[in-house]
Formats: structure tokens, sequence, C-alpha cells
């Protein structure tokens, strides 16, 4: 089969790395390459340099309920949690500042507007609902946009056939519910879920400081999906989310301004959906979409605040191929408006044109280029790119490489200069921007049992914003003002050992600095990792992750390094009914995320699944 057929199929070939172990009854069985569908034209991940693909199976082996659980494991990702249960949990990727990370769920940009950094929340991001998690590291602008610098984070929601129910109950109070139903056929699919999270928790604050006040946290997500075809030609699908979520959190109190505990709250309600169109035409398969988030949060605590902004983007893609070359083309409009708790409001937009080509000059060699001019209301234009090859080297080895460009526009926060004072005009700002370099060396067996792959990686941002304080003349704006770069290193592997067991890694090394001060960016670990042992039995399935970071440095100090483990396990009693059970911290460590912000000791839950 050449490389053509294959990509021209690829979206019903959506298999995962961690499928080794389902196939564990036919040990001789050759495993399904995985394919990555964020590139917006499918790609095998093992072609693809800084591409990762987190499976429902996955999530389901790693016991992982928030997408903060699982992330972590991702190498290149430093997941920033303030809190244990509905701290704000946001994504550094290869060193980038969070709001350099975007975030898409059902294609939908989902990242918080009124956000500071304009930066994407995880803490709420609960997984039921989840069928695959695709990770594209470096520079995505090409393909997304602004907000791409450091990468890009893809949520799948599931298409439903059936009744399912889980529970699950535990330490600390907690409870864990979910209902969904819904059809499938070829032609047509519906369904809906509800879910809901709820916990009594610990003290945000560490309680080794003495902060022994427990803060909870509640979460609820409503959704539903659907799709129609009303011939082969010819079809509408669309889904719809919503999350509303509470949590008690610690503040910085007077007078000594520092962690404690407070009786502060979070609330937070944020819905997103889309509908698409699909119309066949000779030559081309064109997608008509419209997708909108929007997104409302307040804090009650001393310093209270109210934000509130919204996002809609009108978007035309059309697929084909032609003379050896399939691409992609599109246009899209967005527009984003965001109201602050300082009363300053803003309304910024971006129409923009794309393009992504794939060649494949041999049966071994693959090429894919991708160009896109985004023309901001209020920050110019910005054209950015992307170019990468594959080769098949043969015995099993495949070399990769890529480079990108990326930018980012300010955020309203940055537009508007919230909380800002100057007795000078405020500065105005550039949008950041960004390049990329990478290139990976991956190995796999004849029947895909084991795979290696080792990434070698530069990011460096220019023109990064940052607040800054002038002591001279009490002035705090928002400027143009650092450069940072990341060299990094990543390796991952995945091996099918037999007798239903399997084994996972990832391990990362990152030099992330402020090029101006020779610094070393806060709150990414330079080494940080995780090794996965999972076991799947004709009833009984478990796995055992063990994940550890070295220190960090954080705003007032570091953050020592620490080691922690998981256990999580399932049996089946019957196809339609399975009990799990889960121990996190099994070595009860005492540990912090952030600095000043506790994590659980060890803990446990467990829990019935319903399947019909």
């Amino acid at each position: 089969m050449t490389r053509s057929i294959l990509y021209a199929t690829a979206a019903a070939v959506l298999f995962p790395l961690s499928a080794h172990a389902r196939i564990a009854d036919d040990p001789d069985a050759v495993l399904p390459e995985v394919v990555v569908t964020a590139t917006r034209l499918p790609a095998i991940v093992a072609d693809t340099p800084g591409a990762r693909v987190i499976s429902r199976a996955d999530i389901e082996q790693r016991g992982a309920v928030f997408a903060a659980d699982i992330l972590s494991d991702v190498p290149g990702l430093s997941v920033v949690r303030s809190g244990a249960f509905g701290g704000v949990a946001q994504v550094r990727m290869r060193g980038a500042t969070p709001g350099k990370t975007l975030v898409l769920i059902d294609g939908v940009p989902v990242n918080d507007p009124a956000e500071i950094n304009g930066a994407f929340d995880f803490s709420g991001l609960e997984l039921s609902d989840i069928e695959r998690i695709e990770v594209l590291s470096g520079p995505q602008s090409s393909l997304w946009g602004s907000d791409a610098i450091g990468g890009v984070i893809a949520f799948t929601t599931r298409d439903l056939d059936g009744f399912g129910a889980d529970l699950e109950t535990g330490s600390y109070g907690t409870a864990r519910g979910r209902l969904a139903g819904g059809v499938s056929s070829d032609r047509y699919g519906f369904g809906v879920w509800v879910s809901h999270f709820e916990t009594d928790g610990i003290s945000a604050a560490d309680e080794a400081d003495g902060n022994p006040e427990a803060d909870g946290f509640a979460s609820t997500t409503f959704g539903a999906r659907g799709r129609y075809a009303f011939s082969p030609d010819v079809a509408v699908d669309g889904s719809v989310r919503r999350t509303d979520s509470e949590a008690d959190i610690d503040g910085f109190p007077a007078p000594v301004y520092a962690l404690a505990d407070t009786f502060d709250t979070q609330s937070s309600a944020q819905w997103s959906g889309f509908g698409r169109l699909r119309v066949n035409a000779p030559g081309l398969s064109h997608q008509f979409s419209v997708s909108a988030s929007d997104i409302s949060r307040e804090t009650v605590s001393s310093f209270p605040s109210v934000f509130e902004a919204d996002r809609q983007v009108f978007r035309w893609q059309a697929d084909g191929s032609a003379a050896g070359v399939d691409f992609v083309i599109g246009a899209e409009r967005e527009d984003t408006q965001g109201s602050l708790s300082s009363g300053l409001a803003e309304d910024l937009g971006v129409s923009s044109a794309f393009a992504t080509a794939r060649i494949d000059p041999t049966d071994r060699l693959s090429l894919t280029g991708a160009l896109r001019f985004d023309d901001t209301d209020d920050f110019g234009s910005q054209t950015t790119g992307r170019v990468s090859g594959a080769f098949d080297a043969g015995a099993g080895f495949t070399l990769s490489a890529a480079y990108g460009t990326g930018f980012k526009t300010p955020s309203i926060s940055q537009a508007v200069c919230d909380f800002c004072f100057s007795s000078q005009p405020f500065p105005v700002l550039r949008p950041e921007t960004a390049e990329g370099y990478e290139g990976a060396i991956g190995w796999s067996s004849a029947d895909r049992g084991l795979e290696l792959r080792l990434t070698v990686y530069r990011l460096k941002v220019e023109d990064q914003i940052t607040y800054v304080f002038d002591p001279a003349s009490f002035d705090s704006v928002y400027v143009n003002v650092a450069e940072t770069a990341t060299d990094g290193v990543e390796l991952e592997g995945r091996a099918r050992l037999g007798g239903g067991f399997d084994l996972g890694l990832a391990w990362a090394w990152a030099d992330a600095r402020d090029e101006t001060t020779g610094a070393r960016l806060l709150r990414v670990p330079e080494q940080s990792g995780s090794v996965t042992l999972g076991w799947s039995g004709e009833r009984l399935s478990g796995a055992l992750t063990v994940r550890g970071e070295s220190d960090q440095d954080d705003a007032g100090g570091v953050r020592e390094a620490f080691v922690t483990a998981g256990l999580n396990g399932a049996y089946a009693l019957t196809d339609a009914v399975t009990l799990t059970a889960r121990i996190e911290n099994l070595g009860d460590e005492r540990y912090q995320q952030v600095l000043g912000y506790g994590e659980p000791g060890r803990s446990g839950y467990v829990g019935v699944r319903l399947r019909y």
C-alpha cells in the first residue's frame, strides 16, 4: 500500500499506540500505525515530529480523571497546577508560557481570551467524554494561527453507541459519576452525556506550612454530539459541551501577603460547540463550519474579580489531491470579545487564509509544507510557515525533521493594559514571534511491538510580552522585552512485552532560559519523565505509573524534585459490568507541583463501569 493511499484512508485508522496491550490475544499481530489528524492533513505519528496521540484506551488504562492527570506524561509538557483540586492548571509546552499553547475541543479554540496571557485552564476538563487527545509540539501557527507558538493540544469527544454509566468514590469525600447514551451507524449518530465530580479536597496552600483548611471542588459537564449523512456526498455534524465548576481556593491575605488559608472561591462556566457541513464535489471535499466558545469567571476574595469572554470562528476548508499532491486550503474569520473586572473591554479579530500540502517523491520519502496568512484587526499581518520531512531509512528506522514559525497577538488584558499605571502613554505592543527546529530518529520492530523515538529541538521566542514595574517611576505596564529559548531532548517508547504486558516510557530534558538575563525560565523542570507498566488479561487489567520531575525555579524560590506513583486496575465481571480501583501517590510522597501548593497524600478510589 502506498503512502498516498494510507493517508487518504487515515481518518478511519485511528488506533492508539497503547493498542499493544489490547492485542495480547494475538502476540504475532502487526500493530496498526498511529494517525494524527490535528495536522489538517491526516499524518502518521511516527513520520510527524512532535506529534503524539493519547487514546481512550490510554486514558482508561492510566485511570486519568482530568486532562492534567495524563498530559504530564507527555514529554516536553510541564503541567502547572496551583492546588490539587480545582486549582488553576495550565500547560507549558517546550518551555513556552501557558498562553502559547492552543487548546481545541472538537476543533473549537477554547483558550480563555480574558485570562492575562490567553491561556486555557485544564482544572475542570474532565476526560469521561474524551475519545482521544492529540498533542503537536513546536510552532503550529501555520495550521492554527495565533496562540500556537508552543504547540497544539486537540481533544476529540466520543461518538456514543449504547448506554454507559460510571460511578466512583474514595478519599477526601470524593464522588464521581457519569451517564451517557447514544446511537451510531454509518449514516447517523447522536449521543448525550453528563458527568459530575465533587470532593472535599485538601488545603490548596500546603498543609505542611500550617494550612489545614480543606478546599473543595465541584464540576459538572454536559455534552451532545451528532452527525447525519444525507447522501455519500453531503453530511452535517456538530457538538456542544458545557462545564460549570466551583472551587475553594487559598489566597494571599494581608498583612504578610503570603499564600495561606482563606475563604476565597472561584467559579466558572464555559461552553463550546460547532456545526459543520461537509460537501464532496469533483476534485474537492468542502467543509463549512461555525464554532463558538464562551467563558465567565468570578473570584470572591479580598480582591474580587469577574471576567467574561467569547469567541466565534467561521471556517471554510477544502481537501483534495492532484498530480500526486495531497492538499488542504481554507480561509477563516475569528472574532473575540472580552470584558475585564476593571471595567475595560476589547474586541479583537483576524482574517486568515491557509494551505497545507504533502508530496511523496518516493515510497520512502514524504515532504509536507504549510503556509498561513493572518491579517489582524489591531496588530498588523503575519505570515507563518512550517516544513517537515520523513525518510524511511530501512531496517525499521525513520528520520524526520521540521522547521516552523509562530506568532501570538497580545491578549485582551495586554491589549488594553489591564492593571497598568503610568504617567506616560502605554507602550504599543507587537505580536510575539517564534521559530522552532526539531529532528527525530525513530525505530520500530517489524510488528511494531517495540517503538522508540528520540527528538532534539530548539524553540526561540522573541518580543515576549511581560508585565514590568519600574520602582523609580512606579510605572507598571506590559512591554515587549524578553527573548527566550529552550533547547531540549525528548525520548519516548512503547513495547509489547508478551504475556499481556506493555511498557511505555517518556523522558524530557529542557534547558529553558531567558536570553536577556540568562536565568532559567520559571516552572519548567530541567528533567521530567514517566514509566507505565500495563497488563491486560481476559478479565483483569491494570497499570502502574511512576512519574518524576527535577527541581524547578519558581517565584520566590525553588520547587523541589519529586517522584510519585499511581496504580490503576479494572476487573470485568461481565461484558457489561467492570469494577475499577486506583491508588494515587502510592508511596505517600509529600511533594508540590507548584511552590507553596500541596498535593494529596496516598489516596484510594473504587468504582463501577456499566456498558450496554
